[in-house]
């Protein structure tokens, strides 16, 4: 076996000026068993890490083949020392196949009802989605369902403050061209005594109320869309529509003649004809005041 150079510097450095001395040099210390039982030998690894044993390459692989074949001898020894223990083993094991198929045919078993239980819950899945939609279509539809009656509701009040012929009331002109419901004509008369502008006619709070209750109506139209109940509507809020321009009309003429004790009222009347998006409507009416 060739000779190798150990680690140490001095060493090294009295070899190469001693060379008849050689033949003294130890050989190197055997592989440590341990370093072949890490959990994460590899080969290449290992041998990187002997760089700086000084060992021809012959020599290692001789030292590797001589731990090889004593690996092997300690296996035969192993199990020539077990070998009955070994036999017992094969004998525990004998009629190991029925048992795994057993369990193959257990194992199949339990992945069918994993299966059945798997389609079950699609199905409830799908089922629970199905009376998701139904409760938002059933949801959306009350929601509508309210609106309409609101709708309604303030429509017939919006008739009833207006006294539209549609309530069953009958709207009359007064000797000054004011209307008026006759059933009702002497109430009326009581609260237009209370009022300080009753010699002017309607006073303008109402005409603001009723054409803001007018506003709110429309709004929860455009929000129903198209609605077949809506669309049944219209008449009627065509002649609320009508109605209110009548009195406002007939609140700016009344303003206009009263001369300079009505110019307040006639700038009134005039923002709730903008309030009600009717501004072409008072120059209307203007222009034939001044014809």
């Amino acid at each position: 076996m060739s000779r190798f150079y150990i680690e140490d510097d001095s060493r090294s450095h009295s070899s190469n000026s001693n060379e008849s001395s050689d033949d003294e040099l130890p050989y190197p210390a055997p592989l440590p068993r341990s370093a072949f039982l890490a959990p994460d030998f590899t080969p290449s690894s290992y041998l990187s890490t002997l760089h700086n044993r000084h060992q021809t390459l012959e020599d290692l692989r001789a030292e590797l083949r001589a731990r090889s074949q004593l690996l092997s001898r300690e296996l035969l020894d192993l199990v020539n020392a077990n070998y009955q223990d070994f036999l017992g083993l094969g004998r525990s094991l004998k009629g190991g196949d029925e048992r795994v198929e057993e369990v193959r045919v257990g194992l199949l078993g339990f992945r069918k009802e994993v299966e059945g239980l798997r389609d079950l819950v699609a199905e409830r899945e799908i089922e629970v989605q199905r009376l998701v939609g139904e409760r938002r279509r059933i949801g959306s539809m009350v929601a509508v369902g309210r609106r309409l009656v609101e709708f309604e509701g303030r429509l017939k009040g919006l008739e009833e403050g207006l006294v539209i012929e549609t309530t069953g009331k009958e709207r009359v002109v007064n000797g000054d061209g004011e209307e008026e419901d006759v059933s009702d004509s002497e109430e009326s008369d009581e609260e237009d005594e209370d009022e300080d502008e009753g010699a002017l006619g309607v006073p303008i709070a109402k005409l603001r109320r009723n054409v803001l209750q007018y506003r709110v109506v429309q709004e929860l139209e455009k929000g129903l869309g198209e609605h077949p109940f809506v669309a049944a509507q219209m008449p009627r809020m065509m002649k609320v529509r009508n109605t209110l321009l009548l009195d406002l009309s007939t609140a700016l003429q009344q303003a206009k003649a009263a001369g300079s004790a009505g110019a307040d009222r006639v700038m009134k009347v005039m923002k709730i004809y903008a309030d009600m998006d009717e501004s072409a409507e008072v120059v209307k009416v203007l222009k034939s005041l001044k014809t």
